[in-house]
């Protein structure tokens, strides 16, 4: 790979920027086809190269469950490939009309969509995101320039090279998607000046990468992806309902950020739920951490709690369980400890889900099913570049409407004000 400084990386990205915007869909479409026809061809040496990322996790330390999310075999390279497909589907976003109106004086005006322009993007060791961010960004005409952790270096090389040379196949510039070869924090805050170069900068990782963003960057920045989610069990609910989702939320894929990572239960329910939960959960190897009053039902298998842990998102096979008196201190809890994300009740009573949706402030609010969902493939997004959890300009699923803004265009007739 050649060793470009961010500062020339953010100059090759500006100069092509106008091309990729002014692309027609079926243009970006045949790129995108033939990133996905490449990543099948390719899969063995994507392989190759994501081993070399394991190795050196292993002896590093880094936990199981993380190793899972660095992981790329030969059905995921499959699944990152199709995911690639289906934004071929969608409908083209970039030039469509929001709105159009004509005013008194018969100036005819048009809200349209338009790209971005230049996309950075600072994400930690899962090297998907390297597909699924450049192609999203690409199908809504931007530019984007990535920064992978070091944990996945050998991956993100890989994968970024693979999708150069698909997308200068069909025509398109290469450096619409390029990688920052330097891993180190101090290209991270690099990006994150690249005022000159960068229209937005999107953080994808844990709390400590997406503050130090939000803290020190001087380019616009969509906050995403830290996620303490939450199921409340109401005292209504069906129980084997309630197991089925926590289970699912916690250990289908426990490192991702809608997993939950906090359990809070009715105390009318208790008793009976938690034995039926933990039984669920054995199946995994779930540690629990829970307050004095689910220590009592369950025992010294339960690590006692402390604050720390309301607060912690695990992305592990570890779960904090609280018994509390109601709904309301269920949404006081939330509000306390939560990031915003995804939060779920499991609950027959119409009253207290309608209340718990419109109380909690998150991104995603559940009745009755599983956090996991938050998810733009689930939303019908196709892949999505983050799960925002803030609330401007974008929040939940990002998908390709959140990767424009918008552009007025209007007609007159000489009108002078």
């Amino acid at each position: 790979m050649e060793q470009l400084t961010v500062q020339e990386l953010g100059a090759r990205a500006k100069a092509v920027a106008n091309v990729l915007a002014a692309a027609s869909p079926k243009a970006k479409n045949d790129a995108l086809a033939a990133i996905a026809d490449a990543l099948i061809a390719r899969t063995d040496e994507i392989i190759t190269e994501n081993k070399k990322d394991l190795d050196n996790a292993e002896q590093n330390g880094m936990s199981k469950a993380m190793q899972d999310r660095l992981l790329l075999n030969a059905s995921r390279i499959a699944g990152i490939a199709e995911g690639v497909r289906k934004l071929i589907q969608l409908e083209e976003v970039v030039g469509s009309v929001d709105a159009g109106w004509v005013r008194p004086n018969g100036l005819r005006i048009q809200k349209t969509r338009v790209p971005l322009g230049v996309i950075g993007i600072i994400f930690e060791s899962r090297p998907n995101v390297t597909v699924d961010a450049a192609t999203l960004c690409m199908k809504a005409g931007n530019c984007v320039i990535l920064r992978g952790g070091k944990e996945a270096f050998h991956s993100n090389v890989c994968l970024t090279e693979i999708m150069r040379d698909a997308v200068a196949s069909v025509g398109l510039p290469a450096d619409v998607v390029q990688l920052v070869p330097d891993t180190s924090r101090e290209s991270a805050n690099q990006l994150m000046r690249l005022s000159e170069y960068l229209d937005v900068l999107i953080p994808r990782g844990g709390a400590g990468l997406i503050n130090a963003v939000a803290q020190n960057a001087t380019v616009p920045v969509i906050k995403t992806g830290v996620g303490n989610c939450h199921v409340f069990v109401d005292e209504s609910a069906d129980l084997c309902m309630a197991v089925d989702i926590i289970d699912n939320g916690k250990t289908q894929r426990p490192s991702v950020c809608n997993a939950v990572e906090t359990v809070l239960i009715h105390r009318g329910i208790a008793a009976k739920l938690l034995p039926m939960l933990k039984a669920r959960l054995d199946n995994h190897n779930v540690t629990l951490h829970g307050d004095d009053a689910a220590i009592e039902v369950l025992g010294d298998c339960v690590i006692p709690a402390n604050e720390d842990d309301w607060a912690l998102e695990y992305l592990d096979y570890q779960l904090a369980v609280k018994i509390v008196a109601d709904v309301d201190e269920a949404m006081a809890h939330i509000a306390r400890y939560g990031t915003n994300h995804s939060e779920c009740i499991v609950t027959k009573s119409l009253e207290n889900a309608e209340k718990f949706q419109r109380g909690v402030d998150a991104a995603a609010v559940y009745v009755n099913a599983s956090t996991r969902f938050t998810d733009g493939g689930e939303f019908g997004f196709g892949a999505e570049i983050g799960i925002s959890t803030q609330k401007l300009h974008a929040r939940g699923p990002m998908g390709l409407m959140e990767l424009t803004t918008v552009k007025y265009l209007i007609t007159g007739e000489g009108q002078v004000r």
